[in-house]
């Protein structure tokens, strides 16, 4: 359910400027969405694992937050990242 180091580097320079620039707003984004994705492959298998469900929505809300920020500081990097991660419909 964790992400490994090299899934977190190559998330930080698809999305970032370069590998160790974890701290973006874009790449905190990618990495909580790619959290989310396990997760929901965690479910399909364990329906009644309320405690990691708890976990899930705490990060579905942080990573809204993120992207609300993001909305206000750079809209048209915003629609760029939600088409390339493939959030929205």
């Amino acid at each position: 359910m964790t992400l490994t180091p090299e899934k977190t580097s190559e998330l930080a320079e698809k999305f970032g400027k370069d590998e160790k620039n974890v701290g973006a707003v874009e790449v905190q984004v990618a990495i909580l969405t790619e959290r989310i994705r396990s997760l929901e492959d965690h479910f399909k298998k364990h329906k009644k694992d309320n405690h990691s469900r708890r976990g899930l929505i705490k990060i579905v809300s942080k990573r809204r937050k993120l992207l609300k920020y993001l909305i206000r500081r750079d809209y048209e990097g915003y629609q760029k990242l939600i088409k390339d991660l493939g959030i929205r419909r």
